[in-house]
């Protein structure tokens, strides 16, 4: 195969004084597997908010797109070649790539939370992304797709994850009554996990009309259509008022000062709050009325040990993430797909990597 057969979507950072980054569509060289890696085709790559945001801002935090870096990780390919070790694998596979594995045996790989390890993960810098017609990665985080699960569903498993870690460090049981900040594709994942994992009853707020009307279509029991600038504790009383009773769950998906502040506020006492959105490094909250309510406030870092879950409930249609896709486009319409990811006119926009089968 030769560097010709390998487009990639890479990242160029425009100058130094300035943050917003180019996609460049250049053929890349392909990178042959290691003993313990495959080589893939990629099929169907989601485009995530982190992307747009080294796009359009050139980092997140402290991780500053300086060098060129391919784009892209909520993933799914087709095994093409396997190095020497792999044995759980074979050519022609279908594979959901999980894009982030650890480089060391430290004391959270060891207690399994490997994703608090220093990771290697796609498309954040410096490490390239998949966002291209061929792929190498480890074989131990590349998890065969049974028949009846599509590569589209393949790249879903990704923000499926952040959902079932979020759920899971939440401790959402039966009967729980949750509230979800933000109805987005982590927000609505969470409410798809909440609702399989047990939930009573589920209350999902946004800014946007059309997000809402998703969140119905899965099964949000109610939703609230917020507007910036509103009162936290006005929109705590909403929750409160749809539920019957204050949430024992909180799901804060935004990253927004507003929304964390109506997360500390609605929560049960006793209750807790997740954490998944990630806004300013600094926020003002009250944290006092969490405190002598005992409202547990945890943070959510990306996932770990979820993708065979994962795989599992859609495998068995315990959840349905396929109307989460509302847009797809080519390999080569890189440009306008994240255009149109970045005005919010869709859920999550799919880009096809592969010139000879574009379907799902």
């Amino acid at each position: 195969m030769s560097v010709q057969e390998n487009l990639s979507a890479v990242l160029y950072r425009k100058r130094e004084e300035y943050p917003q980054c180019d996609i460049v569509l250049e053929n890349r060289s392909i990178v042959e597997p290691k003993e313990n890696e495959v080589l893939l085709q990629m099929h169907s790559v989601g485009i995530c908010g982190s992307d747009v945001s080294y796009w359009v801002k050139g980092r997140i935090g402290d991780f500053i797109v300086n060098d060129p870096m391919v784009i892209g990780h909520e993933a799914a390919g087709r095994v093409v070649k396997c190095g020497k070790n792999v044995t759980h694998l074979k050519p022609g596979d279908r594979v959901a790539i999980e894009p982030g594995y650890p480089l060391h045996n430290d004391e959270f790989f060891k207690k399994g939370r490997y994703n608090l390890s220093e990771v290697f993960f796609c498309a954040t810098p410096p490490d390239d992304g998949n966002l291209s017609r061929f792929y190498t990665h480890s074989a131990d985080f590349c998890y065969k797709l049974p028949d009846n699960v599509s590569y589209e569903e393949g790249a879903l498993i990704e923000p499926l994850s952040v959902g079932i870690h979020a759920c899971r460090r939440a401790e959402i049981t039966l009967g729980h009554n949750v509230f979800i900040c933000g109805a987005g594709p982590i927000g609505l994942v969470s409410l798809l996990v909440a609702k399989a994992m047990g939930a009573s009853k589920i209350v999902i707020s946004d800014l946007f009309p059309k997000r809402l009307e998703v969140a119905k279509q899965i099964g949000a029991d109610e939703v609230i259509k917020v507007n910036i600038g509103d009162d936290a504790k006005t929109v705590a009383s909403k929750v409160e008022s749809l539920l019957g009773a204050m949430p024992d769950r909180t799901i804060e998906c935004t990253g927004a000062e507003s929304a964390i502040q109506t997360g500390i506020y609605a929560t049960k006492s006793g209750g807790c709050l997740l954490l998944v959105g990630l806004g300013p490094a600094m926020v003002n909250v009250p944290i006092v009325n969490a405190a002598v309510r005992e409202v547990d406030i945890r943070g959510v870092f990306r996932y770990c040990n979820t993708y065979p879950t994962a795989i599992q409930m859609l495998a068995s249609r315990q959840v349905d993430v396929t109307p989460l896709v509302t847009h797809r486009f080519k390999l080569e319409e890189v440009q306008k797909a994240f255009e149109v990811t970045r005005a919010g006119e869709g859920i999550k926009v799919m880009l096809k990597c592969d010139p000879n089968d574009q379907g799902i």
